[in-house]
């Protein structure tokens, strides 16, 4: 049998409707199991969930053998094995973006293919071999809600299941709606944003109810549309997804709970955009208010809810929560948008072995494997291994879903595990690219000399642990552009910078500069560096493409409040002042090198070949307390300019614009803060290594972190 057999359509038996109507308690001292089997069901419990007549229609019980033995304790108690894989689609937001002509087509300029149809096709083609019989979107189906090339592409994408008869849910994260700024900070636990919601809005014009209604899983949207509920069968146990757009109503909350109430056999897994957070470690699970309220609304008081996905938060965690039932709650966050290439194709795949009592995960990427081979960086990698991407839940499933349903799997008849064989695919005809070898620096020469460089800002080893008052020098390797601390203002103390010995381990300075206790309250507190007013980099435009290198780490205290867009480096002047500007923000600088609030590194000039608006490379997030070499390359030949994080190049690149606009020759650039309005502002918290500025696009293995013979 296969799960084609399985999933069936539930319309007519669960009613194609979306009413809500209040169901009563239960009978004190009576649990559900009882209810059920006063209530006919069968004790066979092959029909889980189902109606005795549903469930034959469901698992197509004309197609085994009725001499075979019941139930399934007996002769099959140990089936080779009794499993079935449930694949999740995080974020998808980049995959829709960087495909458009908008972005220049970033993925098929770079590779001939892209991820998101890349990870729908792979369902496609593997959901009977791995016995996928559901896939489930965890939200932000495309990054900027007003851009219809972004919604056709994630509609293409989702409409290779559709053809193909592969049911799955979606839900709408806070880029799918219009309203999730306005709404996200002035949410409360009294209310949502369903109502507020206009009925125009993309989402519901590109993944509307009627859509959703075709899927055989379907089962019921909230009047408003932004929710919805499906119910898939496999290994003869049926589950209800509820998947619930971002900043549900407490309207959609008492839908939420009344599809349980109507559903009272279901084991359910609760989907929602945002759940649960990830600590600044990384790995560790950080829970958070929306969450908890969410808890403590509708998980903990209902068994059936026995697990919960979400994306929006980068990385992946887990935790295990315990409902008032004393029972395990599986919560899981997986978002891969800030990983290479906005999430590199990477997708999940959930098996329930039913067999050995555990929930085995994995997360690899179909579309890794496509890439052309001469493509393929050490970044690429089509299987994760960390304890936080690749794990097992036990799950004892006949004890945790005893309150509800008589669990009785039948064999899937797939074969051996799932997982390992998805492994052993993915690498049959695919190599990962070695790491590259990792040389430290032998002597604070020990990097590859370049005769176009302009300047090479670093300290000396005998200023560590010296006091760095005002007009102290900042060498310049070249000795035509040193900079200067300036003078300090408002509340300002010589402190507040240090030379130390901390530095990235391929950096062969001294050390870095440590930039302590800036604000934004009470009139700003920042410190900084300035070349002179007659320096010639003032001057530079860079026509024959430049590359900008420099070591950063972000101080443990970092917070969003003070630190927004806190600045590296700078070329001080209005850009509203250049000629032809037009674009927005004019009373920034050409030069935007910073840090953005959701700790997002962006370089945004105003290129000098066009002075009409700015141009952005944007990173993905980047940890507190770890230095980056961050590498930002012109290059004319190609009019590319790529920001590379630890020699990672982002996505979110810049096509057709090449060198920097100058607003004047005697504005000077200043290291540790930026610009606003004439006057400096946004300083830097943490550590900045050595920078260089070099007047040509430099390869990889000529930026700082080479070696000298390597160059």
């Amino acid at each position: 049998m296969s799960f084609e057999d399985e999933t069936s359509n539930d319309k007519q038996a669960t009613g194609h409707h979306s009413s809500r109507q209040s169901i009563g308690s239960e009978p004190s001292g009576v649990d559900r199991r009882t209810l059920l089997r006063n209530a006919g069901a069968s004790a066979l419990g092959l029909g889980a969930g189902l109606l005795p007549a549903e469930a034959a229609h469901a698992h197509g019980f004309g197609r085994w053998p009725w001499s075979w033995p019941f139930p399934w304790r007996g002769h099959f108690r140990h089936p080779v094995t009794t499993s079935f894989a449930l694949a999740v689609l995080p974020d998808t937001q980049f995959y829709s973006r960087y495909a458009t002509s908008e972005e220049g087509q970033s993925y098929q300029r770079q590779y001939g293919s892209t991820p998101y149809p890349a990870q729908t096709q792979f369902i496609v083609d593997n959901a009977a071999k791995y016995h996928i019989p559901f896939t489930i979107h965890l939200g932000d189906v495309v990054d900027q809600v007003k851009h219809p090339q972004q919604w056709a592409v994630a509609d293409a994408a989702m409409k290779l299941l559709e053809t193909a008869d592969k049911p799955y849910s979606v839900l709408a994260g806070n880029h799918d709606v219009l309203s999730a700024l306005e709404f996200e900070g002035a949410w409360s636990q009294s209310s949502g944003t369903d109502a507020q919601r206009s009925a125009s809005e993309p989402y519901l014009s590109w993944f509307p109810t009627s859509r959703a209604a075709k899927q055989r899983t379907f089962m019921e949207r909230h009047p408003s549309g932004w929710h919805e509920a499906h119910k898939f069968h496999a290994c003869g146990i049926s589950f209800m997804v509820l998947s619930l757009s971002w900043r549900a109503s407490d309207d959609a909350i008492a839908w939420a709970q009344s599809m349980i109430a109507r559903h009272p056999m279901l084991p359910v897994i609760l989907v929602n955009h945002q759940l649960l957070n990830i600590a600044n470690d990384g790995v560790s699970p950080l829970e958070v208010a929306y969450g908890q309220y969410l808890w403590d609304k509708l998980i903990r008081n209902n068994d059936q809810i026995f697990m919960t996905l979400n994306g929006h938060y980068h990385g992946g965690a887990t935790l295990t929560k315990v409902n008032d039932f004393h029972n395990p709650v599986f919560q899981m966050v997986v978002d891969y948008q800030m990983a290479y290439q906005g999430g590199n194709g990477l997708m999940r795949l959930y098996e329930f072995d039913f067999t050995k009592n555990k929930i085995d995960v994995a997360s690899f990427s179909p579309w890794v494997v496509e890439k052309p081979k001469a493509s393929l960086k050490q970044f690429d990698r089509a299987w994760l291994s960390e304890p936080n991407h690749e794990f097992s839940i036990d799950i004892h499933f006949e004890r945790r879903f005893a309150r509800f349903t008589d669990f009785c799997p039948l064999p899937a008849l797939v074969g051996s595990p799932i997982l390992p064989r998805v492994k052993q695919d993915l690498y049959a005809n695919y190599t990962e690219a070695p790491e590259p070898v990792v040389v430290p620096p032998t002597n604070e020469h020990d990097y590859p000399l370049i005769a176009e460089t302009v300047a090479h800002w670093r300290i000396d080893a005998g200023t560590i642990g010296k006091a760095v008052p005002a007009g102290t020098s900042l060498t310049d390797l070249t000795s035509a552009n040193p900079m200067q601390r300036a003078s300090l203002a408002g509340a300002a103390q010589i402190a507040d910078v240090a030379f130390t010995a901390d530095k990235h381990r391929l950096s062969s300075a001294a050390g870095s500069v440590q930039f302590l206790n800036t604000t934004k309250q009470g009139g700003g507190r920042f410190s900084f560096f300035t070349t002179a007013a007659n320096a010639p980099i003032n001057a530079a435009t860079f026509a024959a493409g430049y590359t900008v290198e420099t070591f950063i780490k972000i101080d443990p205290n970092w917070k969003a409040s003070d630190h927004a867009w806190c600045n590296i480096l700078t070329r001080f002047g209005n850009r509203g002042w250049l000629p032809g500007y037009a674009g927005g923000d004019p009373e920034s600088p050409p030069i935007l090198f910073a840090i953005s609030n959701l700790r997002e590194v962006q370089w945004e000039i105003v290129p000098s070949s066009s002075t009409k608006q700015p141009q952005t490379d944007w990173s993905g997030e980047i940890m507190l307390g770890t230095w980056y070499h961050l590498a930002i390359v012109n290059d004319p030949s190609d009019n590319s300019t790529v920001l590379y994080i630890e020699g990672a190049p982002v996505v979110r690149s810049v096509i057709g614009s090449n060198g920097i606009a100058s607003t004047a020759a005697s504005q000077p650039w200043a290291l540790g803060c930026g610009w606003w309005d004439r006057a400096p502002s946004d300083g830097f918290i943490g550590s900045i290594g050595e920078v260089r500025v070099v007047a040509k696009p430099l390869a990889p293995n000529q930026w700082l972190t080479a070696r000298r013979a390597s160059a």
